[in-house]
């Protein structure tokens, strides 16, 4: 038999009744496959086909014991969820903030509050809390040369949340994060401005825990603003390099 062939979830209302079924000892691919339910029922010529097949005594009996197996663990997440709901009540709003920040998540601000608390008073500034958590680029380097000894370990369950929520911050192309990631990668390479995100982003949470607001993005053209002549030079040697010639005038008002 090939369930999973057909089920992507065969543990879901449509796999599991079928499963049960095979367990109690129905065999015929037709009267099992009848018992699909909402948009598997689509799949039933392909479940007969499926289901055609052998599933011996030995076999009911060890999927009984896998499906008890997976109904013990499910109640079990369930009392964790439960646990982990009650611990992080007084603390909505902080999660709700911190939401804001690009490639946070709700699983993303709850790890945030379980590894820091949600209290900055404890660290002195960002810098702190992105030395405690191990995110601090160049913390390995000396006058731009790499040094060999090893990193900071810090706190690994917020630095594998920074790594995922930095890569998907980075995939927003109008955002200041996404212009600064593919700035920054052109010149230092993209694992080094990956880092330099996920340090951005430790920042964005200390000022976001720490002033109770919001994250602000800064704007895909707040480089351009912040230093105009840089970005005209840019754009000048972008043209030279294409065999033209640029001029740049004021724009009149009105």
């Amino acid at each position: 038999m090939k369930l999973s062939a057909v089920l992507s979830d065969i543990t879901g209302a449509s796999g599991r009744a079928i499963l049960e079924s095979l367990i109690s000892g129905e065999r015929d691919p037709d009267r099992l496959a009848d018992l699909t339910r909402g948009k598997a029922r689509n799949k039933i010529p392909a479940l007969i086909d499926a289901l055609d097949g052998e599933f011996t005594d030995h076999h009911a009996f060890m999927v009984r014991h896998y499906l008890d197996e997976i109904d013990r663990w499910k109640n079990v997440i369930a009392d964790f969820d439960a646990r982990i709901a009650q611990l992080l009540a007084g603390h909505e709003r902080d999660m709700e903030i911190l939401q804001t920040i690009p490639g946070i998540g709700r699983l993303g601000s709850e790890i945030i509050i379980a590894e820091t608390g949600g209290d900055m008073a404890q660290f002195a500034s960002a810098h702190h809390l992105a030395s405690w958590i191990g995110v601090c680029p160049g913390q390995n380097e000396s006058a731009g040369i790499s040094k060999s000894g090893r990193t900071r370990p810090g706190n690994t369950n917020l630095k594998r949340l920074l790594g995922v929520a930095a890569m998907a911050a980075t995939r927003e192309k109008d955002s200041y994060l996404g212009v600064f990631f593919r700035r920054l990668s052109a010149r230092r390479g993209g694992k080094r401005a990956l880092v330099a995100v996920m340090h951005k982003l430790v920042i964005a949470i200390w000022h976001v825990l720490h002033d109770h607001e919001p994250y602000r993005d800064l704007g895909a053209d707040h480089f351009t603003r912040r230093d105009p002549e840089r970005a005209m030079r840019r754009m000048t040697k972008e043209a030279n390099s294409l065999g033209l010639t640029i001029r740049f005038e004021p724009i009149t008002a009105g």
